[in-house]
């Protein structure tokens, strides 16, 4: 174990103080909550890939990132977060179909533009996993990532295959959207321009200052995520989109030296 800190978390509508706890992975014990949040963290495009054996390339490296958890190292995580190599993995289940899925969405958007040549260039990319339960506060993510560098770093030292050019980070944001019920074409239009992006992992925003790109890109299987069905009784849904950020590797430590000063936790 790595240490924690207790932060308030809101629980069934009452706030309540949390201890959290970092650990190295651990395969008998952490493969099917790494599997449950690399499910969350590709939304509805998880079921493209075998997520099990992505769950077991994650735990095969148990010293490059942690999980986060609550009561002690045998219970599932609450967080987790990894940097794969995606020249050194590229043709191991699933990275190749992963690798060319991502590929294939930075195609989708120009800003983008610079995430396809990286890869299929065989430049040594960190491709970062960083996911959490829904309700775990954004407060633990400045430690998990100051953590994974350390621990790349320790990896290069040792003559181990972590040194990256970039990091290329996975995530997801959402628009708000009206309903499609009972909303006539124009009204549909004129909400669909007005809505913002919003920020799955608060952190995206503070480390996109610092990335050589950034954007979105639409689920291949996004009609499988119907937003009325998660709308539960608000006036608007959301609709998820895939995100990527690409920060050079010079500049990852500055990136989430800004992530400690945005989002530490209170001492």
């Amino acid at each position: 174990m790595f240490g924690g800190f207790v932060l308030t978390m809101l629980q069934d509508f009452d706030m309540v103080d949390v201890e959290f706890e970092w650990f190295n992975y651990d395969p008998e014990i952490d493969f099917h909550g790494v599997k449950s949040l690399l499910r969350q963290l590709f939304d509805v495009d998880a079921n493209l890939f075998n997520m099990s054996a992505l769950s077991d390339l994650v735990l095969s490296q148990p010293t490059i990132g942690s999980t986060v958890k609550v009561d002690g190292k045998a219970n599932d995580p609450y967080a987790m977060i990894t940097a794969l190599n995606t020249h050194e993995t590229r043709e191991k289940e699933p990275m190749k179909d992963i690798l060319k899925y991502l590929v294939e969405k930075a195609q989708t958007n120009e800003a983008l533009a610079a995430v396809p040549e990286l890869i299929n260039s065989g430049k040594h990319v960190g491709l970062v996993f960083s996911e959490r339960l829904i309700n775990v506060p954004a407060e633990i993510s400045p430690p998990m990532y100051s953590m994974l560098i350390d621990e790349v770093e320790a990896a290069v030292e040792d003559k181990e295959p972590y040194e990256f050019t970039h990091y290329l980070i996975l995530s997801k944001t959402y628009q708000e959207v009206q309903s499609l019920l009972d909303v006539d074409d124009r009204k549909r239009k004129k909400a669909k321009e007005e809505s913002s992006i919003y920020y799955f992992h608060p952190e995206d925003e503070v480390l996109q200052k610092h990335a050589l790109a950034y954007g979105n890109f639409p689920y291949t299987k996004e009609e499988d995520a119907v937003a009325d069905s998660k709308r539960a009784f608000q006036e608007l849904g959301i609709k998820a989109f895939g995100h990527m950020i690409l920060i050079e590797a010079s500049k990852f430590d500055g990136a989430v030296k800004a992530i400690n000063e945005y989002l530490s936790p209170p001492q």
